[in-house]
């Protein structure tokens, strides 16, 4: 029932809300949007376990799928989108899948959340398996599509979990593991596109950026397997060699041309004083972590 849904309760703070100026409009997303930091934090442990799961599974083979219908999925597709480009991964590495399909990023397809089927073939088409890492977003926690697709998940072997922000989540009840965020009451009654919105990118952002670190795609604080595919990334790749080696940024340049555009092989490559072939080999070993890969490196030119 949504009346027990505290998304869908009114906000004490926004009963008044066609009255307000635009200065106090904004004043008072502001606050409430400060609430959702908070609430997040508070799930600060299953979201860690949450990423050493994906990590895990991915390092393995597997793959990172979300899944949701209306807001919930487009932002499930926008953070899955989104790390090809930030971390070089393969793009059925990370999926995104919205209920009703590509259309429904635009428009919103009529019955596809309340399916009790269409999750099922939508995991299907992707090939789900006992890999893989589902990850169900329902900001209610009762979205049937998604309730749906977490059971599916479960029978095909899959870890499972379910992303909502209200207590008591039926989603909660079914995955093996539950991220709820509790936001309370929107300032427009049941506008889930707001703090519930935010409070699941944020822990999108988490899941994804946390599990990619962990498979080495940064070094430090360093975004080392971008692709440079546009104009801005090529920039960006220069910066960060020149950052990481201390060299020019027109000899960084030099050194992405010889490398192929490679961040990591162009580091090590200065770092290392060794040729392309043999920076990829020692990524190779160190499963594409630039650190461990230069730390190996160090080990083998020491003096004995």
């Amino acid at each position: 029932m949504l009346d027990n849904l505290t998304t869908e309760a009114r906000n004490p703070a926004s009963e008044q809300l066609d009255g307000l100026t635009p200065a106090e409009f904004v004043r008072l997303c502001n606050a409430e949007d400060a609430k959702v930091a908070d609430a997040v934090a508070r799930e600060a442990d299953a979201i860690a376990s949450a990423i050493e799961v994906i990590a895990d599974r991915l390092q393995r083979g597997g793959r990172l799928i979300y899944f949701g219908a209306g807001t919930s999925g487009r932002l499930g597709v926008l953070d899955a989108s989104e790390c090809p480009p930030t971390f070089n991964s393969d793009p059925n590495q990370v999926i995104g899948i919205i209920a009703g399909g590509p259309p429904a990023l635009l428009k919103a397809v009529e019955g596809a959340e309340d399916s009790l089927t269409l999750a099922g073939d939508d995991l299907e088409a992707v090939g789900l398996g006992p890999l893989d890492v589902a990850v169900g977003i329902a900001t209610s926690g009762r979205t049937p599509y998604v309730l749906h697709g977490i059971q599916y998940a479960k029978r095909h072997g899959a870890y499972t979990i379910g992303l909502a922000c209200n207590e008591g989540a039926e989603l909660a009840d079914l995955a093996d593991l539950s991220i709820t965020p509790l936001v309370g009451p929107e300032i427009v009654s049941g506008s889930t596109r707001l703090k519930a919105g935010t409070a699941t990118k944020l822990v999108l952002n988490m899941l994804s950026t946390g599990a990619m670190v962990q498979l080495g795609k940064t070094y430090g604080n360093l975004m080392v397997d971008l692709q440079p595919t546009n104009s801005k990334l090529t920039a960006r790749a220069k910066r960060i060699v020149s950052l990481a080696t201390g060299m020019p940024a027109s000899e960084a340049e030099q050194q992405l041309a010889v490398c192929e555009g490679e961040v990591k092989t162009a580091i090590i490559v200065w770092q290392a004083d060794v040729s392309p072939e043999k920076a990829r080999d020692y990524l190779a070993k160190a499963n594409g972590h630039l650190g461990r890969a230069l730390s190996l490196l160090g080990a083998e030119n020491a003096p004995t």
